[in-house]
């Protein structure tokens, strides 16, 4: 599981937005998102890189707070 926040995440539309980009990737068995804290919880083997650049390529830079 690998967590990441999302500073920018504050509305049910960016929710959706970090789902879909997030979900479309190779690997990717489950996500979870934390509106509130602004933190998504990533199920699966790909890779924390890859997640990263999706979720920079829809307008929401994150960080990954815990990969494994």
């Amino acid at each position: 599981m690998t967590v990441l926040s999302v500073p920018d995440m504050t509305c049910g539309h960016c929710k959706a937005s970090v789902e879909a980009a997030l979900s479309g990737l190779p690997g990717v068995a489950k996500v979870t998102v934390d509106l509130a804290a602004h933190r998504v919880e990533v199920g699966g083997a790909a890779a924390p890189e890859a997640m990263l650049r999706a979720l920079d390529e829809v307008g929401f830079p994150a960080e990954v707070v815990t990969a494994a």
